[in-house]
């Protein structure tokens, strides 16, 4: 029996395309994820992984929509392995119920491997790149300088909870109080 599993990446993407892809090639039951292919948790997968008996083979539209890392995937094509269960990538033609089949699959599993790192390493550089000229990523400060003092100011009165501080500044309480980890005892120490 072909067992299909299809996966996107994000709620926003939409995995109809998998989906017609995995029932022309013959998927009698197709079990569908949304989740990151770098989450190791993905209780679809495990689903379609228990349903499945041997001699079943368990059919991707792509390699990478069953796992990010070539580790990962070798690992999870091994365990399929000794269920006797096989695998079938359809955009690269891999089907690793033949001897050509997992031969091809390990060439591919280790050029994709090899293009995520490549991409890695080009990102770090990016972002060393952007560093040496003075910018940093990730997001901005929640309080500002003036903030803080303002913080600061409306904490020293013991009438005024944090809450309420936290709506004049308009930042949640949370926030707040990760800038002032013991609260109003911290700004009057």
């Amino acid at each position: 029996m072909l067992i299909g599993y299809a996966r996107v990446s994000t709620q926003d993407q939409n995995p109809e395309m998998q989906h017609d892809a995995l029932t022309a090639a013959g998927c009698e039951k197709i079990f569908t994820e949304k989740a990151s292919g770098a989450q190791r948790d993905r209780p679809q997968l495990q689903a379609a992984l228990e349903y499945m008996r041997a001699g079943d083979t368990l059919v991707v539209w792509k390699l990478d929509r069953l796992a990010r890392s070539l580790k990962q995937l070798i690992e999870t094509v091994e365990l399929m392995e000794q269920q006797q269960i096989g695998f079938r990538s359809l955009t690269e033609a891999i089907d690793t119920t033949s001897p050509g089949g997992k031969l091809v699959f390990h060439i591919f599993a280790a050029l994709a491997e090899f293009e995520r790192g490549i991409i890695r390493e080009r990102t770090q550089a990016g972002l060393a790149a952007a560093r040496a000229r003075g910018r940093t990523g990730g997001r901005p400060p929640a309080l500002s300088d003036e903030d803080m003092t303002a913080a600061r100011a409306l904490l020293s009165d013991p009438d005024i909870t944090m809450e309420q501080v936290a709506r004049r500044i308009g930042v949640s309480p949370s926030t707040l109080y990760r800038h002032f980890p013991g609260g109003r005892s911290a700004v009057n120490a």
